[in-house]
């Protein structure tokens, strides 16, 4: 199978469309599958654009969804009855909820309509914790693991044994910092969250490269969208 994947476009769908018309994912007459790596929303201003794109990927059974960091967030927001604190603010998951609704700030319907969008119906329910090939594990942060003042420890058997604290956890780890204590033999993992910038920054040595950062056993892909413009995606297949 030929997997188009990419990460974290934030809300910013024009620049994921032009990322997967630059690799051929809409003209590729092959079967073929698009992984987001989570974070599909907050801080761009095209949210009803990339929830009406991601509905269509599902009917058409062409997408996989990896849950991140800010998909945890909306839902808290939610949940919370759309009360918006700072976090909520600062994150851009008040101004997604705007954009969903079409209610303005401080609506009292927010919660009540937010529950009834396709984020939340048929969206949010579709999301995975994680996705596994023969050769490759894409996932938000990283793989579930403890950390402690020595580094990272993985947690055993993570496939099947790891809570939801645990999996809410992982997915606000830099994985590029994980990377060098926590690997799994034999697979690369592809992971967002955290910008590819770091990656190159701390191991390479190269200022403002928000193209992805490959290494042994990791592909990071977030690109930073929101302060560099573009997505990153990449092709692979298996």
């Amino acid at each position: 199978m030929k997997y188009y994947i990419t990460s974290d476009p934030h809300g910013f769908f024009t620049p994921l469309k032009k990322a997967l018309e630059e690799k051929g994912y809409f003209s590729d007459p092959e079967p073929h599958k698009l992984i987001i790596c989570g974070d599909l929303f907050d801080r761009g201003p095209e949210a009803v654009l990339m929830q009406d794109f991601v509905l269509e990927e599902i009917e058409k059974d062409r997408i996989i969804l990896i849950r991140g960091n800010h998909e945890d967030l909306i839902q808290e927001y939610v949940e919370r009855n759309c009360i918006a604190d700072s976090n909520y603010i600062n994150n851009g998951i008040e101004d997604t909820a705007m954009q969903l609704t079409g209610l303005s700030k401080g609506s009292e319907k927010m919660a009540e309509e937010m529950r009834k969008t396709p984020l939340l119906t048929q969206i949010l329910p579709s999301m995975l914790n994680f996705y596994e090939t023969k050769n490759y594990i894409f996932i938000h942060g990283w793989i579930p693991c403890v950390q402690n003042q020595f580094g990272y420890v993985k947690i055993p058997n993570w496939r099947t044994e790891t809570f939801d604290e645990e999996w809410y956890f992982s997915r606000y780890i830099n994985g590029m910092d994980a990377w060098k204590s926590i690997k799994e033999e034999g697979k690369t993992v592809v992971c967002g969250h955290w910008t590819a910038s770091y990656g190159h920054s701390r191991y390479e040595g190269k200022e403002n490269d928000f193209t992805p950062f490959c290494a042994d056993g990791i592909i990071a892909l977030d690109a930073s969208t929101p302060y560099s413009g573009f997505v990153n995606c990449i092709v692979i297949e298996d």
